[in-house]
C-alpha cells in the first residue's frame, strides 16, 4: 500500500479505473489534458488527487499508468516534450493502458527504457461498465517480474487479467478482442432487425438468446441499450475506429471483410452529427437510419 500510483488520462475509463485504485486505499495522483470532465471529478470524489501538470504527478511515482486516446497522444504523454520519459523517477514503472498497436507499443518501449523506465502495454476490455465495476478484462505485454509487480493494481481494476507475452503482445491480442467486437456487433444489430420485422419483441432476443449459444457480452450489455436507442458512449465509435484502423493497417487488401464491413458501418455512423461520439452500439442506426 506504500507505492506512490499515478495516472495520466480521466476520461470514461481511466477515470472509474483510477477511482478504484484510490478506494482501494492507494495513494494516487491524477491527471487529464481537459480538466473539467466527468471521468475527473468521478477520480477526485474518490480521492485521487488531481493535479495540473504531467511533472506533478509522476515525480514521486513507483507506478504510472496512462489511458489516453490515439498512438500520437500515447507518445506525446509518456515520451514528448514534458513527459513521463522526462519528469518519472528512474526504475519507475509505466504502464500504458491505451489501444495502440503492438509496433507503437514496443517503440514506446524502448525510448523508455534508454530513460531506465520499465513498461508494459495493458489494453483493456469492457468498457465503460467494466472501468466501473472493476472487472476488465486486462491483456499485459511485458515481462513476467514487472507484470507481478503491477498485478495488485491489476486485480483492483480488473477480473480477467493475463499475461500475454513480451512488450506488446497486449496489443496484439487486443486488436484480435476488437475484430471479435466488431464482427460481435454486426449479427447483434442483425437479429435485432430480424426480431422487428417478424414484429416481435427484440428485447426477447437478449432476454432468449443470452442463455443460449449464441451468448456474449455484446447482447447481454449492448442488446438492451439499442433497444431503447439509448446510444450514450461505453466505448465510443470514435475510439473503436481508431483500433480498427490499427488492425486493417496489418493487413492485406480483403483479408478480413468482416472486419472490413464493421468498419465501414461504424463510419457510416460517424458522418452522422456527432456521430463520433455514439458507443459502438450505434451501429443499429445503419439498420435503422
Amino acid at each position: 500500500m506504500n507505492k506512490q500510483l499515478a495516472f495520466l488520462g480521466l476520461g470514461v475509463m481511466g477515470g472509474p479505473m483510477s477511482a478504484n485504485l484510490a478506494r482501494a486505499g492507494y495513494t494516487i495522483k491524477g491527471w487529464n489534458r481537459t480538466p473539467d470532465r466527468p471521468g475527473v471529478k468521478t477520480a477526485l470524489e474518490s480521492g485521487v488527487k488531481i493535479v495540473t501538470s504531467i511533472q506533478e504527478a509522476v515525480a514521486t511515482a513507483d507506478v504510472i499508468f496512462s489511458c489516453v486516446g490515439d498512438v500520437p497522444d500515447v507518445e506525446q504523454v509518456l515520451c514528448g516534450p514534458e513527459s513521463v520519459a522526462e519528469f518519472a523517477p528512474p526504475g519507475s514503472l509505466v504502464v500504458d493502458m491505451s489501444t495502440i498497436g503492438p509496433k507503437a507499443a514496443q517503440a514506446i518501449s524502448q525510448t523508455l527504457a534508454a530513460k531506465d523506465l520499465r513498461f508494459l502495454d495493458a489494453p483493456v476490455s469492457g468498457g465503460d461498465v467494466g472501468a466501473q465495476n472493476g472487472t476488465l478484462t486486462i491483456m499485459v505485454g511485458g515481462t513476467e517480474a514487472d507484470f507481478q509487480d503491477c498485478l495488485p493494481f491489476f486485480e483492483v481494476m480488473g477480473k480477467s487479467i493475463h499475461l500475454c507475452g513480451p512488450v506488446g503482445s497486449g496489443q496484439a491480442v487486443k486488436l484480435c478482442n476488437q475484430v471479435l467486437c466488431s464482427a460481435n456487433l454486426i449479427g447483434l444489430c442483425e437479429a435485432i432487425k430480424l426480431a422487428q420485422k417478424q414484429k416481435i419483441d427484440p428485447n426477447l432476443i437478449v432476454e432468449v438468446c443470452s442463455g443460449g449459444a449464441a451468448g456474449s457480452w455484446a447482447l447481454s450489455n449492448l442488446g438492451p441499450k439499442i433497444n431503447q436507442s439509448d446510444f450514450a458512449p461505453g466505448f465510443a465509435i470514435k475510439h473503436i475506429l481508431k483500433d480498427l484502423r490499427l488492425v486493417l493497417e496489418m493487413l492485406e487488401d480483403r483479408e478480413f471483410p468482416g472486419t472490413e464491413l464493421a468498419n465501414q458501418y461504424f463510419k457510416q455512423v460517424e458522418a452522422l452529427e456527432n456521430g463520433g461520439e455514439f458507443g459502438t452500439q450505434a451501429m443499429m442506426k445503419v439498420y435503422n437510419p
